[in-house]
């Protein structure tokens, strides 16, 4: 367990905030996936499919439902981050960076809630690559 580490008050409006954003994502998921699977069919598709009869508007058809399930791994991806900044909160570790042990100040850890790094580590890493 890190020395450092938020006060159990700081952590529970951490945790508050996270399941707040958590129902905010899961809802925008739902919402997607509703829109993905009961997509009509436009005017330039045929009856029973969702594809376009014409080759630039199934490019274009393909294209948004791509976009439409990249979106929607980037937010299950996000919503995975969250829970495991839950887990941090549980285990005393969330707000410490894993690179340099200090408290990630609490400004960052509200608008990123999943960091696991400082600024000036994640600026280090980055150039690091």
């Amino acid at each position: 367990m890190p020395a450092k580490k938020y006060s159990k008050a700081k952590l529970n409006k951490f945790k508050k905030q996270i399941l707040i954003k958590l129902d905010d994502v899961n809802l925008e998921v739902s919402e997607m996936k509703e829109g993905v699977v009961n997509q009509k069919p436009t005017k330039s598709m045929s009856p029973d499919s969702i594809y376009s009869l014409h080759m630039a508007d199934a490019g274009s058809d393909s294209h948004q439902l791509e976009k439409n399930f990249l979106f929607l791994s980037r937010e299950n991806s996000y919503i995975k981050n969250l829970e495991v900044a839950l887990e941090r909160i549980d285990s005393g570790e969330f707000g410490v960076c894993a690179l340099c042990g200090e408290l990630i100040p609490e400004e960052r850890m509200f608008e990123v809630p999943n960091a696991t790094k400082c600024v000036d580590c994640k600026t280090k890493d980055k150039l690091n690559l």
